[in-house]
């Protein structure tokens, strides 16, 4: 009887300790990010300030391993070349490394888009070997920013800066993992700032990046890009395939918004002023006789749009923002991307030769916004009928009508891509909000025809 009650006890025992046991094991997946002192026989002498900055950030930048899943459609070459029959569905897995940093300590993890892009698995790998699952919580693909989340609380974070007053030739630190080598540190000073640069793989311009001579390869793209004293200025991007000693990073400022709305609301919020804008380039102000050699030329105001109840009329230049100088449609669209709604802000204007303020308070986009735009710009009006988008009304004397467009036309695609939905021309004319012209792809019997509406009055 006592040796029964023995086992009985050792059993409950048993119970009660196994939520224990387990329990540790979920800590134990926690990431140890603790910081190594710098070993005493290292003289100070070496311990510069770039030596510090990696001892002191390093544990804060991440690896980030991805996996894709493709199917890809095999025909036999020989008795089905062209897949007639068919062919056979086959499905293999994609891998990728790239990097990022910890932006939050409650596990908000920052990388690039391209890096995260169609990703059926992302695993984060922290600096102590550990490794954790992440779950995408958004993207900005017109910044190539994505941001993470992984169940760990108390993370060691990468202190953020400011990329408002960055000076050409200042030194800069990238940290990632070139080609999966963890923990590189690269070192080099900042080349130039708000550069525009064309992007084949990514299909767009990307406008606003700070260049600089520290190398950034694959694998590096995610990373943070560092100054002297340690505090995170950009995110390192690798988006210029053929650049031989050019790397490019997201100014922080920029990201900081987005970053902050993905984790808020899980997509960007871009506050939304309504002022379609052009460069004013030195030979076109001498053709044209324009006061200044520098700025946004406002092209047109849409109606309805905080600019138009700010009193921004076309024609009017756009020389600064806030106080801080605009000399292209790029630079103004740059310094608008991270004000907030509702936010009063004060532009300087030059208009027939007097130089003068106007405030602007933008708003959230409409949600409409292309289909506005379409109606500014070609005067039509469209509906779905039958899976199609269908030109519904032409406007007397606007340009649709000039070109010849008439009720029952299809638009079948935007600057290229198709559209089969009202829904699907909307986000497409939403997002070509900052060209300077838009390509509609317009179905009439069996012949398509591409046509060009600029975005300016």
């Amino acid at each position: 009887m006592k040796q029964l009650r023995l086992i009985v006890i050792l059993f409950l025992v048993t119970l009660a300790c196994k939520p224990a046991a387990e329990s540790q094991t979920v800590d134990a997946r926690q990431p140890r990010q603790d910081r190594t002192p710098i070993p005493p026989t290292v003289s100070a002498s070496r311990r510069t300030p770039i030596v510090t900055v990696a001892h002191d950030v390093g544990p804060a930048v991440v690896n980030i391993q991805t996996e894709s899943t493709i199917r890809q459609r095999a025909v036999d070459p020989f008795f089905d070349p062209f897949g007639v029959f068919g062919g056979q569905d086959r499905t293999y897995t994609s891998q990728s490394l790239g990097s990022g940093f910890v932006w939050s300590a409650d596990g908000i993890i920052v990388t690039n888009n391209h890096v995260v892009e169609g990703a059926s698995r992302i695993t984060v790998n922290f600096s102590d070997g550990s490794q954790l699952p992440a779950k995408l919580i958004g993207v900005d693909p017109d910044s190539d920013v994505a941001v993470l989340r992984v169940d760990a609380k108390n993370l060691l974070t990468a202190p953020i800066g400011t990329s408002s007053d960055l000076l050409i030739g200042e030194t800069v630190i990238a940290v990632g993992n070139p080609f999966g080598l963890s923990g590189t540190v690269t070192t080099g000073v900042v080349s130039a700032l708000g550069r525009s640069v064309p992007s084949k793989e990514a299909g767009r311009t990307f406008t606003d990046f700070i260049q600089t001579d520290a190398s950034i390869n694959p694998g590096n793209s995610g990373g943070p890009l560092l100054n002297i004293e340690g505090r995170v200025i950009g995110i390192n991007t690798m988006i210029y395939a053929n650049a031989q000693g050019i790397g490019f990073a997201i100014p922080v400022d920029r990201a900081k918004k987005v970053i902050q709305d993905i984790v808020r609301f899980g997509q960007v919020h871009s506050a939304w002023i309504g002022a379609v804008t052009a460069t004013i380039t030195p030979e076109e102000a001498r053709r044209t006789g324009l006061q200044t050699s520098r700025g946004a030329l406002v092209a047109r105001v849409i109606s309805g749009s905080p600019a138009q109840a700010a009193g921004l009329r076309p024609g009017d230049i756009i020389t600064a923002v806030a106080g801080r100088a605009v000399d292209s449609r790029e630079a103004f669209s740059t310094l608008t991307a991270t004000v907030a709604a509702g936010q009063p802000l004060p532009l300087t204007v030059l208009r027939g030769g007097s130089s003068q303020p106007v405030s602007v308070r933008p708003t959230e986009a409409p949600g409409d916004l292309g289909l506005r735009i379409l109606w500014e710009i070609a005067g039509l009006r469209i509906i779905d009928q039958n899976r199609q988008v269908v030109i519904d009304e032409v406007s007397r004397g606007s340009r649709g009508e000039n070109i010849g467009l008439q009720q029952g036309d299809v638009i079948v695609g935007v600057n290229g891509a198709e559209v089969a939905t009202v829904k699907a021309l909307n986000q497409a004319l939403t997002q070509s909000a900052e060209r300077s012209s838009v390509v509609l792809q317009v179905a009439r019997g069996r012949y398509i025809y591409s046509l060009t509406f600029p975005m300016g009055a």
